[in-house]
């Protein structure tokens, strides 16, 4: 298994099939993203951006850097501030976002919100900071600069419960889609934390009515909570068997508090909403670093960096393979051609070692015939397509993207 875990390690391979780099003139815990990896992460934000909306989320951003009041009102100054960090612009303190919940408590606030908007769902790809230390830093597991795909909804009491489920249910299609088994763990009150007991305890428990209701299992996480509320932690299970923290789940009543959160109810009162944050994969740092490892770098073709190469074996083939690349671009499908001055089995051997889904030679007979001569690595199989097949194939890949 040791052996197992090197060939996959997403440091190895990142340097390999140029996903991403460190650089230490940049600094420690701050990657780059190369074109590679930009282009497999932004299919996962891609894939992930359309999952939120037909779950009628709705699309927010916050600034990345906030007054320092806005972070002593929320709790962090006090219980979080040697993980961040400050700075002073025209003599007042500043604190660079390391969670995005208060941005969206502001844009929640922005309007009178009525019971029946409610539960209201904003969602963030939102870029945060945390203060590592040096020595717990770990490829792109735990970095100083990363992105959640975050969102934060806001419900009634009674509405607590069926949004618990409905994000589980999310979470369970996300990780059927990349084969992960997951197991769950309710995460309850750490030493520093804020609100009195008898709101943890209220809270713990509704958590825990809502995964018995619905037939979940899970592990307790003594005192693993965040220090404003008890969570659900979704821990998945990798190709090797081996456990990673990613999602989570959090019921909040403290920051709206805190924060005087209010919507107009049914008897035109005013009442404080139930905060609940979650994230599903966790960043898309953690998640693509555990991605990479879990397919050993054979990313399924949703994601893939290159989804496509197209080989020309003579130049007489190489305005067949760019006339096939514009059509493939319009399709959202990332290709590349490998014409340069090698024999044939060389520039099919370094295809090979991008692992990429699909390689196609191109040859007479594929230009004259407009056809193609496909390589399927995923399935192991070699065939004969029209251009017109292998179009509809690779529409109807396509079409199955969806979480």
């Amino acid at each position: 298994m040791l052996e197992e875990a090197k060939k996959r390690d997403h440091r190895k391979l990142g340097t390999e099939l140029e996903l991403f780099t460190f650089n230490e003139e940049i600094g420690a815990g701050l990657p780059l993203w190369l074109p590679n990896g930009a282009r497999l992460r932004g299919k996962l934000e891609k894939l992930l951006y359309k999952a939120h909306r037909i779950r009628d989320y709705e699309p927010v951003r916050g600034p990345e850097i906030l007054k320092a009041n806005q972070w002593q009102t929320s709790g962090h100054y006090q219980n979080y501030k040697e993980n961040m960090y400050f700075t002073e612009i025209d003599g007042q303190e500043y604190g660079i976002k390391p969670m995005n919940c208060v941005g969206h408590i502001q844009i929640f606030k922005n309007s009178l919100v009525s019971y029946r908007d409610l539960p209201m769902k904003f969602f963030e790809y939102g870029v945060v900071h945390r203060h590592e230390k040096s020595g717990v830093m770990h490829g792109l597991f735990r970095v100083r600069e990363f992105t959640q795909d975050d969102a934060h909804i806001f419900c009634t009491p009674a509405q607590v419960k069926g949004v618990i489920i409905e994000v589980l249910e999310f979470v369970d299609k996300l990780m059927k889609k990349f084969d992960f088994t997951y197991e769950m763990e309710v995460s309850t009150k750490p030493k520093k934390a804020i609100g009195d007991d008898a709101f943890w305890e209220a809270t713990t428990k509704g958590i825990m009515d809502a995964l018995d209701e619905n037939g979940y299992s899970y592990g307790i996480d003594e005192g693993g909570g965040a220090f404003y509320g008890p969570k659900i932690d979704i821990k998945i299970l990798d190709a090797i068997g081996r456990k990673w923290q990613c999602g989570t789940v959090q019921v909040d009543m403290n920051l709206p508090s805190r924060f005087g959160v209010e919507y107009i109810t049914e008897e035109n009162t005013k009442a404080q909403p139930v905060m609940i944050h979650r994230a599903i994969l966790g960043s898309f740092e953690r998640f693509i670093g555990i991605l990479t490892e879990h397919y050993a770098g054979e990313f399924p073709f949703v994601i893939a960096p290159t989804q496509v190469i197209f080989i020309p074996i003579a130049e007489s083939h190489v305005a067949y393979a760019k006339e096939l690349r514009r059509e493939l671009l319009a399709l959202e499908i990332d290709s590349e051609i490998f014409d340069k001055n090698d024999s044939l089995n060389k520039r099919i051997r370094t295809a090979e070692k991008q692992r990429v889904p699909m390689i196609v030679v191109i040859g007479d007979n594929e230009v004259e015939n407009q056809m193609i001569a496909l390589r399927d690595r995923r399935k192991r199989e070699q065939s004969n397509l029209t251009k017109d097949e292998f179009i509809s194939m690779l529409k109807q890949i396509k079409s199955e993207d969806e979480i």
